[in-house]
């Protein structure tokens, strides 16, 4: 099947037909640890305020994985992905937006009226999207849940118009694809919630898509000291390619490699792209006294930090989490957009290559190896 199968509307007088659900090929898990499969799954047409989105591109995040492996609690059968562009196809009653606008999904479209939304900081909005959301059906009539209420994965999504956000025409569809996940939260990190100054030094734990974000935006801050870390040695070019000034391997000799490079004190910022005690534990043994620990890794609720009392006295350091970047996507995602358009944001790096929907569960495999940066799926 080439796309979405729409359903024939009826001609004439009279009233208006029920719309009928679309079908289309999706990547869906039917139980965590499950073989995933490509199947075929109904959405429903689009409601008020609601828009159906024919998808171009979509990547493969470590969240995605965290989804089917466990680390995050999901109901089944589920479809994947929640970073992705495409066009609007359909629209339904109320919806400003015009048919064939190519937009970028956002899996925590805030509500604008609680009281974190109206102080100013939307990623914590209270109504942010559950880890799945049920919607439509797989083809056998078993309800379905989608991923951060995307399911992105797929031919097609049928989404809150507030879910999307306008973009320019003619992107590069893989690299336009990661502005909703891996590059706002990468970029954010940096320009929000650490405000990383030029002069100051990085050190960035973890080298997937979002990890190659920070090292990208640390370089476009002015961070004269930029250290790439992970335990793969085969991640040093990609380091070196995003904007590292040096790449060390996460071993025993790690904090004396990083005060090495930082005059013995440590860099002033580091930043966990990981998600787990380990590596939350060396980026703050990595930093200097008064620096920052920004946590950017989504981890497990049962996975504990443990850092002495006299050791927090003492450092004066700040530990602290960048949830979306810090960022309100409506607003930021345009910004990404443009300088993408102009030039003057090279995603490249971060795409290791592009596959088809059929490919994608190996993606999965090669990213529970830690193979890459982001790999994305690309539909015509």
């Amino acid at each position: 099947m080439s796309g979405p199968e729409l359903s024939s509307a009826a001609s004439g007088g009279g009233p208006e037909p029920a719309a009928e659900p679309v079908i289309v090929r999706a990547l869906i898990a039917r139980s965590s640890g499950a073989e995933l499969r490509i199947e075929r799954v109904r959405l429903p047409a689009p409601g008020p305020g609601e828009v159906r989105v024919r998808i171009r591109a979509a990547g493969v995040c470590h969240s995605d994985l965290s989804m089917v492996n466990g680390t995050l609690a999901a109901r089944f059968p589920l479809v994947l992905g929640h970073e992705a562009t495409g066009v609007v196809a359909e629209t339904g009653p109320g919806v400003d937006l015009a048919v064939g606008t190519p937009v970028v999904l956002n899996w925590a479209p805030a509500c604008r009226a609680c009281w974190w939304c109206r102080r100013g900081e939307p990623w914590l909005c209270a109504d942010t999207t559950a880890p799945t959301v049920p919607r439509g059906e797989t083809d056998d009539g078993v309800p379905l849940h989608l991923t951060l209420g995307l399911g992105a994965l797929a031919e097609a999504v049928v989404v809150p118009e507030r879910a999307v956000i306008p973009i320019p025409a003619g992107l590069p569809a893989a690299q336009a694809a990661l502005l909703g996940c891996a590059v706002l939260t990468g970029v954010g990190a940096v320009r929000n919630t650490a405000r990383v100054a030029p002069g100051e030094s990085v050190a960035v734990v973890g080298l997937g898509g979002v990890g190659l974000a920070v090292l990208t935006a640390a370089r476009r801050a002015g961070a004269t000291t930029i250290l790439a870390i992970d335990v793969a040695e085969a991640k040093r070019d990609l380091a070196l390619a995003a904007g590292a000034t040096d790449f060390l391997l996460s071993d025993d000799r790690l904090s004396k490699e990083v005060r090495a490079r930082t005059e013995s004190r440590g860099v002033d910022h580091a930043f966990e792209c990981v998600g787990r005690a380990a590596t939350i534990r060396a980026a703050w043994r990595l930093t200097r006294r008064g620096g920052a620990v920004t946590v950017v890794g989504m981890g497990a609720k049962d996975d504990m930090v443990s850092l002495g009392a006299l050791d927090i006295f003492h450092s004066a350091r700040t530990l602290r989490s960048s949830v979306y970047g810090s960022s309100d996507p409506d607003r930021e995602v345009p910004v990404l957009a443009a300088e993408l358009a102009a030039g003057a944001l090279d995603l490249r790096v971060l795409v290791s290559g592009t596959i088809g929907l059929e490919e994608a569960p190996t993606a999965f495999e090669r990213l529970a190896r830690g193979e890459g940066a982001r790999w994305v799926v690309t539909l015509n």
